[in-house]
């Protein structure tokens, strides 16, 4: 879906008719959060959002993946893979699955790191560690109760923050907000925004942490780029925080088109994307989830560049700890048990 500009404004006439519903719609998730969840036997990290649409999450699993194989972890991600047609379980595979078939998401993340994906999360657990996973980083899955969450990581891009901070679909919120940051572990804020320093400032007071974090360029990407003018497009939560990015970087970008999150493009929209570049002798260039579900068709032109981005911590050492930390302590709760 392409997310309501008046979700981004202050005060909205239509944000205020569907007040209401986002009223009963908050009450059910908020008692549906509170429920207990099953408890996976093995550590369990949550990587979310409050909010509908993209923050970035992949980009964060992915940093933690790292860092749970540099503590000695064996993570394995789990999916709903959204925007696929298989249930699941089913262990990705790159060389057999499409993004129509398990979801543009964990099709990218399976490049680094192995991927469950399952719309039943237990089995999806059940899957993960059948591969020896020591640990499960959930993608996404912060308001489904099914499953007990040893660590949640909430994510937000500081520049845009949670819009006009009303419940889906009144505005963005999935839940309301009082309900879902008594659930938070800590908040890693992408870039250098204010937009979110009140959730962060109301999380301290809980003496939960904020852990800044910015994306950065791959330098090959960056290579790839240098000297060219590029046609930018995109089919993620915030096409603008790519677009940014591209620019940051120092790459010239001439034209832009942003479609909407997750969007499955048509054989005549790669066509009018090929055929606009190449009239104006622009460089094609887009995300490394948007190329994966353009992986394997037919008709996609040759020379459009993924542009890798990665997530790199303000105080890396921090985050380690803060891991660490949740690690020790969700397996204490367990051997306690025993």
């Amino acid at each position: 879906m392409r997310e309501p500009a008046f979700w981004y404004r202050p005060r909205s006439p239509t944000s205020h008719l569907l007040s209401p519903l986002g009223a009963l719609y908050g009450a059910i998730t908020a008692r549906r959060m509170a429920r207990p969840g099953f408890d996976a036997g093995i550590p369990v990290i949550c990587v979310g959002n409050y909010h509908v649409g993209g923050a970035g999450k992949t980009p964060t699993v992915l940093a933690l993946t790292r860092l749970l194989r540099e503590l000695g972890e064996t993570p394995v991600v789990l999916s709903r893979g959204y925007g696929g047609r298989l249930t699941g379980p089913v262990m990705v595979d790159r060389a057999r699955h499409s993004a129509a078939d398990i979801g543009d998401e964990p099709l990218m993340m399976a490049r680094d790191v192995p991927v469950a994906v399952a719309r039943d999360r237990l089995e999806g657990v059940a899957l993960a560690k059948s591969q020896g996973a020591t640990v499960i980083l959930m993608d996404d899955g912060f308001q489904n109760p099914r499953l007990l969450k040893d660590t949640s990581l909430i994510v937000i891009d500081s520049e845009r923050g949670l819009g006009n901070g009303k419940v889906f679909p009144a505005g963005p919120l999935r839940a309301p907000l009082k309900a879902q940051l008594a659930r938070t572990d800590a908040l890693v804020l992408i870039g250098d925004g204010r937009a979110a320093n009140d959730v962060a400032a109301e999380l301290a007071k809980r003496n939960k942490p904020e852990l800044r974090a910015r994306l950065k360029p791959d330098a090959a990407s960056l290579a790839q780029l240098f000297g060219k003018k590029v046609f930018a497009f995109a089919g993620i939560g915030d096409p603008e925080r790519f677009f940014r990015t591209l620019r940051a970087g120092g790459i010239e970008v001439a034209r832009t088109r942003p479609f909407a999150d997750h969007h499955m493009f048509s054989d005549d929209e790669i066509a009018a994307l090929a055929a606009d570049a190449g009239r104006e002798q622009l460089t094609l260039v887009t995300t490394e989830k948007d190329l994966a579900r353009l992986r394997g068709r037919a008709g996609v032109p040759d020379g459009i560049v993924p542009f890798a981005v990665q997530l790199e911590f303000d105080d890396p050492a921090k985050l380690r700890q803060l891991i660490s930390d949740h690690l020790y302590k969700a397996r204490e709760r367990r051997f306690g048990r025993r």
